[in-house]
C-alpha cells in the first residue's frame, strides 16, 4: 500500500508545529524533528504497517543543519519508491516573525547577533527548500488557532465531512495503546477464556461472539457505548477534530475486547463515521 507523506518545513515561527497538530486531527500520524536520514526507514517501517499508518506527515526545520542538502534527494528517492510525498511550506512576513518571537521570548535557531538578521538569514537559506515545495502558505495574519483550523480545513480529504474513527482492541496485560483519546474497559464482562470449549478461539470467532451476545449485560453494556460515542463524536467533530481513537481492553485482548470493538465499529459505520477496527493483541499468547 502507497503511503502518503506529508513533509511540513518552512521559516521558525511559522506555525510548524500547529500544522502539524492540525494533521494529527486530520488521522496523520506526526513526528516532529525526525532526523532527515531516518525518513526513508520511517516511510517503509509504515508500509509495512498492514495499514494502521496510511498517512503520516512529518516536522523537518532548520534544527536538523543536513536537510538544507539531503531532503531534494530523499523527496525524489520517496516518490520512486511509490509513496505520494507533498513538501508544505510555511513562511511569514518579517515583521509578523520577530513580533512572534518577541511575544514567546525564544531564541531563533540561527541567532547569533539579532533576531532580524536571523530571520533573513534563514529565509535565504531555506529558498532552495521553498522552490521545491509543492505548497506554500504564507501564516501572516494568522493566530495559532486560526492556521490549525485553515490547514484542517484544506487538507481534509474528501471524506463527505465524515468523521474517522480508529477503534483498537488490546490486553490490559500488555499495556494500554498511547494514542488513544476514549477507552473503554470491559474486563467486567463474561469472560470466554474460562470455558473450555471457547479458550482457544477468538472474539472473531461465531462461538464466542454468540456466547458474549446471548448475555444481556453484554448486550446493554454495547448498547450504553453505542449511545455515548452517539453523543460524543459530534462534539469532538464541531471543535475541529477529524480523527478519534478508541481504545477498547479486556485482559489479554483476545475475546471480549475483539467481539465488542467489532461490534461498535459496525455501529459507528452504519451511523456515518469511516470506522477502522484493529486487534492489537489478536496474535498475542
Amino acid at each position: 500500500m502507497a503511503i502518503e507523506v506529508v513533509i511540513i518545513t518552512g521559516l521558525s515561527g511559522s506555525g510548524m508545529s500547529s500544522a502539524l497538530k492540525a494533521f494529527e486531527d486530520l488521522g496523520y500520524f506526526c513526528v516532529d524533528n525526525l532526523p532527515i536520514k531516518l525518513i526513508p526507514t520511517f516511510v517503509e517501517l509504515c508500509a509495512r504497517s498492514s495499514g494502521e499508518i496510511e498517512r503520516a506527515a512529518l516536522v523537518i526545520d532548520i534544527r536538523e543543519r543536513r536537510f538544507l542538502e539531503d531532503l531534494p534527494q530523499i523527496h525524489q528517492e520517496l516518490r520512486k519508491g511509490g509513496a505520494s510525498v507533498k513538501v508544505l511550506f510555511l513562511e511569514a512576513d518579517t515583521e509578523t516573525l520577530q513580533r512572534r518571537y518577541s511575544e514567546t521570548r525564544r531564541p531563533h535557531p540561527l541567532m547569533e547577533s539579532g533576531v532580524l538578521e536571523a530571520i533573513e538569514a534563514e529565509r535565504e537559506l531555506l529558498a532552495p527548500i521553498r522552490a521545491l515545495a509543492d505548497e506554500v502558505i504564507d501564516t501572516t495574519g494568522h493566530t495559532l488557532h486560526s492556521l490549525r483550523r485553515y490547514v484542517t480545513e484544506r487538507f481534509k480529504r474528501g471524506r463527505d465531512n465524515r468523521m474517522l474513527i480508529r477503534v483498537i482492541t488490546f490486553g490490559f496485560k500488555h499495556g494500554i495503546p498511547p494514542d488513544v483519546d476514549l477507552l473503554f474497559d470491559v474486563r467486567f464482562l463474561p469472560n470466554p477464556f474460562f470455558v473450555p470449549e471457547l479458550k482457544n478461539l477468538s472474539g472473531e470467532d461465531s462461538e464466542v461472539v454468540n456466547f458474549l451476545l446471548s448475555k444481556a449485560e453484554v448486550q446493554e453494556t454495547i448498547s450504553r457505548f453505542s449511545d455515548l460515542l452517539e453523543f460524543l463524536l459530534p462534539k469532538y467533530q464541531r471543535e475541529g477534530k477529524s480523527y478519534v481513537t478508541i481504545g477498547v481492553g479486556c485482559t489479554g485482548g483476545r475475546h471480549r475486547s475483539v467481539m465488542v470493538g467489532k461490534v461498535l465499529g459496525e455501529r459507528l459505520s452504519t451511523n456515518g463515521f469511516e470506522a477502522k477496527v484493529f486487534h492489537r493483541d489478536l496474535d498475542r499468547t
